[in-house]
């Protein structure tokens, strides 16, 4: 549990300090649909279209199991940049360099445990990249 707490530490200040996390969102992904080669979750999968505590999903299939999942509003507006990365991923003999924040500054970091669903079957780390005050997460609670 100490190796997966430190592994996790060192994820989000390795976010912290990657210069993507400096500039904008790209024009390619600032709106939903965002651009090839992200492809609508719930097209991909058996999942709603809008996830509540989530938006409305895109993802490069390429790049699964862990994304980056690109998190809109109802409005089409750009909220989050997910990683989904599997439990046994998460050791002391594994990093995660150079991830791809697509979606521009990051206001903050949210890590939490999911046991699985439909496009991510196996225990995983929700770590999403906040594009927006911890007050505008509501635009993507229900």
């Amino acid at each position: 549990m100490t190796r997966l707490i430190s592994t996790l530490a060192a994820l989000s200040l390795s976010f912290a300090a990657a210069p993507a996390l400096a500039a904008g969102a790209d024009d390619s992904v600032a709106t939903a649909p965002p651009d090839a080669p992200y492809q609508k979750v719930s097209d991909l999968v058996k999942l709603p279209d809008f996830l509540p505590g989530m938006g409305q999903l895109f993802v490069d299939p390429e790049t699964l199991p862990a994304g980056p999942f690109l998190a809109y509003d109802h409005d089409g507006k750009l909220v989050s940049t997910t990683y989904m990365i599997p439990i046994k991923a998460m050791n002391a003999d594994t990093s995660f360099d150079n991830l791809a924040a697509p979606g521009g500054d990051v206001d903050h970091v949210d890590i939490y445990f999911n046991a699985g669903h439909p496009g991510v079957a196996e225990p995983h780390e929700h770590i999403v990249l906040w594009h927006v005050p911890v007050a505008d997460e509501a635009r993507v609670a229900e």
